[in-house]
């Protein structure tokens, strides 16, 4: 049987109430699946790659989870944030061969943000941490096929 695995949760503060809710959800999935974790917290999203690629030089962890949420605002910011924040973490995924979960959420409004991040209706915070479990376990399949 395979060692639990050990998760970094990387989350972006800049709307707290929507990224404890995000957390919420992913911490229930690792306790579920008997995963432990570490939390750190970041300003927002565009801080996140940042924040994992210093973990990965660590060396502590067997996957992360990235959270965080973007609202569309009046200005092209949005737009930045998303993109850079989206291929600085899959720039990661590529380069390092890390198991992540992907869990920013990208909206027009405050509701349509709540929605998706509440664990009462899509629980996109669950869903991120299904998502790095099952890349873990896949990752681990090819270390185990190499040794």
């Amino acid at each position: 049987m395979a060692d639990p695995a050990h998760i970094l949760i990387a989350e972006a503060r800049f709307y707290d109430d929507i990224a404890d809710e995000l957390v919420e959800g992913a911490k229930a999935v690792l306790d579920a699946a008997g995963a432990t974790f570490e939390t750190v917290a970041v300003p927002g999203a565009y801080e996140l790659p940042a924040a994992v690629r210093m973990a990965i030089e660590s060396g502590r962890f067997d996957g992360y989870i990235a959270l965080g949420c973007v609202i569309r605002g009046e200005t092209s910011h949005y737009d930045y944030v998303c993109g850079e924040s989206a291929r600085g973490l899959m720039t990661l995924c590529t380069k390092h061969g890390i198991a992540l979960g992907y869990g920013i959420l990208t909206t027009e409004t405050r509701d349509q943000a709540w929605a998706r991040a509440s664990r009462a209706d899509k629980d996109k915070g669950a869903v991120a941490a299904h998502a790095c479990l099952k890349m873990v376990a896949l990752r681990r399949t090819f270390v185990l096929e190499e040794a």
